[in-house]
């Protein structure tokens, strides 16, 4: 049928209809949990063993169950198959039942639902016409349909060009969006594979991979929540900007049991996002920075104290310079811990001060030995100079003492080697080093959580122990238990940054998803044996995406031209929409005008956000070029936050010096040019740099 006004109209009605019933019987599920909880705590008025137990119970699972309900009003319906033998099906972001136990809605992750991104006219799955459902809120919106068997579907109404060309016109905003509505059928596979071992998922810009990723880490936690929530789904991401982007993903679809970190932001207590410059960075990415590492948690402290004094039976004993070094590196050979060596030292120091008195006595007795040990432990002064001599040490600490040239010197370490008085992003997989070098400080014992404070022990059941168990977990400082593992744009980890994700998932299965020909890291090779070490001698799920959604073909053109110089023979997916409109490329003298102009130009073309990219180096010079221009909607960003990111227009900023920018600058480049949906504007002081694109 035509795609008439009254055809629309009449379709959408339709929709809304059904629609309203499935939100009025999701508000009577949201009244049944508010009922629940406020029933729960009025269990705390019963006088039996296990009252408190049982409603905290009820309240945690009613209140649960009322978090999940509330996070999934906007747009809950997006999905409609129509089947053979005139079934009727819809997907949501959850799965809901009427009173009579009917399916009302399936959730996206269930089996019943697959056919809705597996379908395709080939392989149809039962599916006649595959509807996808726009809504605001309660309220229908749009509707955009797909007919993959016109014989049985003759005489059904089709709406729209295809839901997944329709998504890809809407204007982009600061904050990723769920793709749970037009998954396709090669982001699907990968979606729903196995969650043991290692899944792989390659692609180039636009494919989708992180939005695969996040629906992925979904779809784990509906298969098997006990494991996944229990141990937990860590995602990694490149920067704190692209965090900031995909946050609101995983809550869309109805899952807040999954830590976000980015690279600088893993080892707990830092969030880095300064960036070494690329000699430096290759330098602590490198696995040759390890023996510099081992070398340094031996030394002693900068501040520590170089000679111990102390007087016995009227004899003054001292002990300094050569002696108090091989002291320190006797207990070293003993592969103790540092952070935990402090006795083993005080011994070491104890041996040498009795040799020392012993050289002084004719013949000394067994007896005379002990009494001396007893006494020096027993000293006020010895304790004090061994806890000064061998403090406990964080990793902050020891890293700091390599701000200090004259310390990386006498380590052997290279003169490129740069320390900031802020961590960087480069620093943190070496803090995490250290901690494992240094060993975590002694904690205090673990206190009893049913113990009383007159020292009673309180009576408790088996129920109060088991559901103490299933609290939500708080976890520890450096959390290395996850069941699963997430990393984005995996190609640009270094070796050390591999080894650090390798202690958070030594128990997990892992999703890696990534593109060689955006990476970073120069020694690719390296890299790879590093990640292979990580994750274990597991299974590999392999999956390649090969669709460009992202970018217009124009502008995919001119990228992938860059792309081909720094990687010649490489593969790179399709771009499969043309808008007609090529990149500009303008050479101007005064680049903060030209960069204002060409900004000005987008925000008044195109309706979504607007990003302002060069090199690391002038970020903060080029966002105040623009801060007045339109905050909420421009944004600058630097070559190295890029990744992952996109924009309906980019304004590049000297794309030259971008490509110069590292020993791996064409990738940036390539990465940089591939972030613009619509509209492409390159700014340069001259022209040189567009012999690239030939």
């Amino acid at each position: 049928m035509s795609d008439t006004p009254s055809t629309v109209e009449t379709e959408i009605a339709t929709e809304q209809e059904y629609v309203d019933r499935v939100y009025l019987r999701l508000e009577q599920l949201r009244a049944e949990a508010v009922a629940n909880e406020a029933a729960g705590y009025r269990q705390s008025d019963a006088r039996v063993p296990g009252a408190l137990v049982e409603r905290d119970a009820f309240v945690y699972h009613a209140a649960k169950r009322l978090r999940t309900l509330d996070s999934e009003y906007e747009g809950l319906v997006f999905g409609r198959l129509d089947l053979a033998e005139d079934k009727v099906r819809y997907v949501g972001r959850l799965g809901l039942r009427d009173q009579e136990m009917n399916a009302l809605l399936v959730d996206w992750r269930a089996p019943a639902a697959a056919p809705f991104y597996q379908a395709t006219p080939e392989h149809r799955q039962d599916v006649i016409r595959r509807r996808v459902i726009r809504s605001t809120g309660s309220k229908v919106i749009g509707i955009e349909d797909d007919l993959l068997d016109p014989e049985r579907g003759q005489g059904m109404t089709v709406v729209g060009d295809g839901a997944l060309m329709a998504a890809l016109s809407r204007a982009r905003s600061n904050q990723m969006r769920d793709i749970v509505a037009t998954i396709q059928a090669e982001q699907d596979k990968a979606v729903r594979a196995p969650g043991s071992g290692v899944t792989l998922i390659t692609g180039g810009p636009g494919t989708g991979k992180t939005a695969v990723a996040l629906h992925r880490a979904a779809f784990l936690l509906y298969s098997d929540r006990r494991r996944y929530e229990g141990g937990g789904v860590l995602v990694l991401g490149p920067s704190p900007v692209f965090m900031t982007y995909i946050e609101r993903v995983l809550p869309s679809l109805g899952e807040n049991a999954v830590t976000l970190r980015s690279l600088g932001g893993v080892f707990d207590g830092v969030e880095a996002d300064d960036h070494d410059d690329p000699k430096s960075a290759a330098l602590k990415g490198s696995l040759g920075i390890r023996p510099l590492l081992v070398k340094l948690v031996r030394q002693a402290p900068p501040d520590a104290p170089t000679e111990l004094r102390l007087t016995y039976r009227g004899e003054v004993l001292r002990l300094e310079g050569e002696t108090l070094r091989a002291a320190r590196a006797r207990v070293h050979e003993k592969g103790i811990l540092p952070n935990h060596g402090r006795n083993r030292a005080a011994a070491a120091l104890i041996a040498d001060l009795w040799r020392l008195y012993r050289e002084r006595l004719h013949e000394p007795t067994v007896e005379e030995r002990d009494s001396f040990v007893a006494d020096m432990k027993e000293r006020s002064e010895l304790l004090e100079f061994v806890t000064r001599w061998w403090p406990q040490l964080t990793p902050l600490d020891v890293l700091g003492w390599l701000r200090d040239p004259a310390m990386v010197r006498r380590l052997n370490g290279p003169r490129a080697l740069r320390f900031a008085e802020k961590p960087t992003v480069q620093d943190v997989p070496l803090l995490d080093e250290l901690r494992m070098l240094l060993g975590e400080p002694p904690k205090p014992k673990r206190t009893d959580p049913f113990h009383v404070i007159d020292g009673i022990r309180e009576l408790t059941t088996v129920a109060d122990r088991e559901f103490a168990s299933r609290q939500n977990v708080v976890r520890g400082e450096n959390y290395d238990e996850y069941a699963h593992v997430v990393v984005d744009e995996a190609q640009d980890l270094s070796p050390m940054q591999w080894r650090m994700l390798g202690r958070r998932g030594k128990y997990a299965s892992w999703t890696i998803v990534g593109d060689p020909a955006q990476s970073s890291w120069e020694d690719a090779a390296e890299a790879r044996r590093a990640r292979d070490q990580a994750v274990g001698r597991t299974r590999r799920h392999s999956f390649e995406l090969t669709t460009n959604y992202r970018n217009s073909a124009e502008i995919f053109e001119q990228a992938a031209a860059v792309a081909r110089r720094g990687l010649p023979g490489i593969v790179l997916p399709t771009a499969v929409r043309r808008t007609g409109v090529a990149p500009s490329h303008r050479v101007a003298g005064d680049l903060r005008a030209a960069v204002r102009e060409a900004a000005t130009e987008l925000l008044d073309r195109l309706e979504g956000t607007i990003g302002v990219a060069c090199v690391m180096s002038r970020r903060d010079e080029v966002a105040g070029w623009i801060a007045d221009l339109a905050p909420g909607r421009l944004h600058a960003v630097g070559s190295l936050e890029t990744k992952g990111l996109e924009y309906d227009g980019v304004v590049v900023l000297e794309p030259g010096d971008i490509a110069d920018e590292s020993p791996v600058g064409l990738r940036t480049l390539y990465v940089v040019l591939t972030r613009a949906t619509q509209e492409l504007i390159t700014v340069a002081a001259t022209p040189d740099w567009q012999k690239l694109l030939t």
